[in-house]
């Protein structure tokens, strides 16, 4: 009954009468649906109230209200019958495609635990037979104070803070005796591990998970820093199925992560996107790099560029800590609270980090402990999507899981040294023809002497970020209007193309440890470049994106892996009306002008690295 409750709790409490609520927060200016809402998922409700304009007061009628919202909703029999459609509707609507493979993921993944068939929805029978005394009992239940937490950040005195939450909280007793924590049980290694679903509105996919029971760990310094060796390994695996992939390789993407989902199972699970409906291969392939890093250790070149990644991560959190909205924050601490970790600043994350580097907590032979233990568990469980039935999958698929692919030959490929003296040239820079004030916005506009406007907007709101856009050509204008074009992969091959003789590998390994980005879009009216980078790394980021307008690579993988993706992808366009809308709406809103929405699934096959760079060459030249 956890969700029902949820929109039980908006109909009034003994503070407030039904629908009262969203009323008085609107008065403060507030929205709903954006500035209060409520999310329940397996684990927990959320409720979140986001004002934006704070004053004594408002806060202080706030929590009164949340505190009969969570204490004492008014859970009656009318109220049940109003609310009950509504949930049965978001129930009954829920299940597309994704839905359903997720449900059947959860049914393997954790077969004999609770998670495996519970949904926070509910189920319909429970939800059309629920009584107001049923609901009611279930919240009694479950809902009690030393199950609450009250997260409150903005700007505001603490000690007024805690004030309020105790006015509004502290007189909230619990019904009855206490329950024991709920049992998310432990994975049983002796459950199937190969199931099969048939989705035509999916492209065909593999999820697989070895399982280790969930426990408890204190959130500790040095809990944190083994963390980040695990995370560090992974990194290096994910960065090897990426080069992988991008070669051409038999996945379109493959990934591995570690989770640890509804305290039912710590885990390590692998994603995996097969070209077509060809998934022995890109299983095997996957399994033999997972393979592979279990078997001898990382370069020290890896680990390297991987801490490197990290640290320009930690680095950034900490420039703009100050500028971080206090919603995020408030975010930040709920997820702590449920995942039973602690929340503290960046600048102590980026010390725990470096901390560990100095200690030597990623030495190679650590990486290669770290990894294979997060390889050990339940024997692997595996399903698999495909839009057609397959015959035998199941067995098939239990054979892939158990083939030795230990003796297959390694495809680690290593890195060569990158400078930017390796960019191509750019010419001679060109001069500042004339300066002119914007004053009603604070801006200054520059005109170069080879054409090019420069807009600048100097501002301190945000610490150590430089947000840069560049405009040009004609955008959709500039597109044939008469026939579909290979224009629609630009935004998956253009900028993965390279720049000169660079690959994107090549251009991977130059910003490595740098903050510098290259985005690629369309508008009405230009082509774009956007990128978020730093006061340090700004020459280097308008060199970059200056030479990819001017140099393109045109490596033609990543053009093949762009048809690959949407080729995939299509049939899920006709499995819902969303999809559909997805795919025909913006065109059909341009008279069927062929330089917007969705391309034709014969002109995603027909795109090909000639007709892609024949067409793009000319665009990016105006």
């Amino acid at each position: 009954y956890a969700h029902m409750i949820e929109h039980l709790s908006f109909r009034g409490s003994q503070y407030v009468p039904d629908g009262e609520a969203k009323r008085i927060w609107q008065r403060m200016g507030t929205t709903f649906g954006s500035d209060t809402n409520a999310q329940t998922t397996t684990t927990q409700t959320v409720y979140k109230l986001d004002l934006p304009s704070a004053t004594p007061a408002g806060i202080d009628e706030s929590l009164k209200i949340l505190s009969g919202m969570v204490s004492r909703p008014n859970i009656t029999q009318a109220a049940l019958g109003a609310e009950r459609p509504a949930v049965l509707a978001e129930q009954r609507e829920a299940p597309g495609p994704q839905v359903r493979f997720i449900n059947a993921l959860n049914a393997t993944f954790f077969a004999g635990q609770p998670l495996a068939d519970r949904s926070p929805i509910g189920h319909v029978k429970e939800l059309e037979a629920a009584t107001a005394e049923s609901v009611k009992a279930f919240h009694d239940r479950w809902y009690r104070p030393e199950r609450a937490v009250v997260v409150v950040a903005g700007d505001y005195d603490p000690a007024q803070l805690e004030a309020m939450v105790a006015k509004n909280f502290g007189d909230w007793r619990g019904s009855g005796e206490a329950p024991k924590d709920p049992d998310f049980g432990k994975p049983d290694p002796k459950q199937s591990t190969a199931k099969a679903v048939v989705e035509p509105g999916i492209a065909s996919r593999i999820e697989m998970a070895i399982l280790r029971p969930w426990q408890y760990n204190d959130d500790t310094v040095i809990f944190n820093q083994k963390r980040l060796v695990d995370f560090l390994g992974l990194a290096i695996v994910n960065r090897r199925l990426e080069t992988l992939a991008r070669s051409g390789g038999s996945f379109i993407a493959a990934a591995v992560r570690l989770d640890d989902p509804s305290r039912s199972a710590n885990g390590t699970f692998v994603t995996i996107l097969p070209v077509g409906n060809a998934w022995e291969p890109a299983l095997k392939d996957v399994r033999a790099v997972i393979a592979d890093a279990q078997k001898s250790p990382p370069t020290k070149a890896e680990i390297e560029r991987e801490l490197a990644e990290q640290r320009v991560q930690f680095r950034t959190q900490v420039d703009t800590y100050r500028a971080e909205a206090g919603a995020k924050e408030a975010d930040d601490m709920v997820q702590a609270v449920d995942i039973r970790e602690t929340t503290t600043s960046p600048a102590v994350i980026q010390k725990v980090f470096e901390d560990a580097v100095a200690k030597g907590f990623f030495a190679p032979a650590k990486i290669l402990e770290s990894t294979r233990r997060l390889f050990e568990g339940t024997p692997p469980r595996a399903l698999i999507s495909t839009p057609t039935a397959e015959q035998g999958i199941e067995t098939s698929l239990a054979n892939a899981l158990k083939a030795n692919v230990k003796a297959l030959p390694s495809t680690r490929r290593r890195q060569g040294a990158v400078s930017f003296d390796k960019l191509p040239k750019l010419g001679a820079p060109a001069t500042i023809a004339s300066a002119t004030p914007i004053k009603p916005f604070d801006m200054q506009e520059y005109t170069l002497s080879n054409g090019v406007r420069v807009l600048v907007y100097p501002t301190t709101s945000e610490d150590s970020r430089v947000y840069v856009r560049v405009r040009f050509g004609n955008g959709y204008n500039a597109l044939p209007v008469d026939k579909e074009s290979p224009a629609w992969a630009a935004d998956l091959a253009l900028t993965a193309g390279g720049i000169g003789k660079l690959n994107q590998g090549d251009l991977d390994a130059l910003t490595t440890g740098r903050r510098i980005g290259l985005d690629f879009g369309v508008d009405e009216d230009a082509f774009t470049y956007n990128a978020l980078t730093s006061p340090t790394d700004l020459p280097d980021q308008l060199r970059i994106m200056a030479a990819a307008i001017s140099s393109p690579g045109w490596d033609p993988a990543p053009v093949a892996r762009a048809r690959s993706v949407a080729v995939s992808a299509y049939p899920g366009y006709s499995s819902s009306p969303d999809g559909v809308l997805q795919r025909d709406l913006e065109r059909l809103l341009h008279d069927g002008d062929p330089r917007w929405g969705t391309p034709s699934l014969a002109a995603i096959e027909g795109t090909t690295p000639a007709n892609f760079r024949a067409l793009w060459e000319s665009l990016l030249k105006t």
